[in-house]
């Protein structure tokens, strides 16, 4: 079967190869632009709305696109960093700006959320949403993934230690793409036989 071409509209090189890992069936490159619009969305859903649209706008006709937005949500900072994750520490490592804010706070719940917007060539446009729920660890732990993944952990293993296939299979990016899938079935307008909606499983 033939992979299915699509652009993704991030200027984020980690996200681009988890994205590869978790969609096989799908030959994914990044967005080439010498701009990018500044996030201006209320909420997940509408800063990758907003990337996905820019970059339809850009890609080849026949490419589809996917925009991605995502965030960690701790309960003690009142749902921040949420959507200025990616900005919240512009000078320093994401994760140690995190266990600062924190400090000995003894509540460490936390949420990783994902939002994912795929438009086809033809203009469709599909979502899907996947949330996780964990805790902030006390310190760093794991040498893999990248962003909050050394201190965000599930049943006390960070994404950082549990490496790229297992977080690939429960993160919430993991979640969003298996929503994104359930959206896609669900649209009446199938235009062949060789269903792109298979290549997301």
């Amino acid at each position: 079967m033939e992979a299915l071409r699509a652009v993704v509209a991030t200027q984020n090189a980690n996200k681009v190869r988890e994205l590869r890992e978790a969609l096989p069936g799908w030959e994914l490159e990044p967005l080439e632009a010498d701009e990018w619009p500044e996030e201006t969305g209320e909420t997940y859903l509408e800063n990758a709305s907003l990337k996905a649209r820019f970059g339809r706008a850009l890609a080849p006709p026949e490419a589809w696109v996917l925009g991605e937005d995502s965030g960690i949500e701790c309960d003690a900072l009142d749902g921040a960093p949420g959507l200025h994750s990616a900005r919240w520490s512009p000078r320093g490592d994401q994760a140690d700006a995190l266990l600062d804010r924190l400090g000995g706070e003894p509540n460490r719940r936390a949420r990783m959320v994902a939002e994912l917007v795929a438009i086809s060539p033809a203009g469709e446009e599909f979502r899907g949403r996947g949330a996780i729920e964990g805790r902030v660890a006390l310190e760093r732990r794991g040498q893999c993934g990248f962003g909050y993944d050394p201190v965000f952990a599930v049943q006390g293993v960070t994404f950082a230690e549990m490496g790229s296939e297992k977080k690939n299979s429960i993160s919430h990016r993991a979640r969003a793409i298996r929503a994104l899938a359930a959206a896609m079935a669900c649209s009446s307008d199938r235009a062949t036989t060789d269903d792109p909606l298979d290549r997301l499983h």
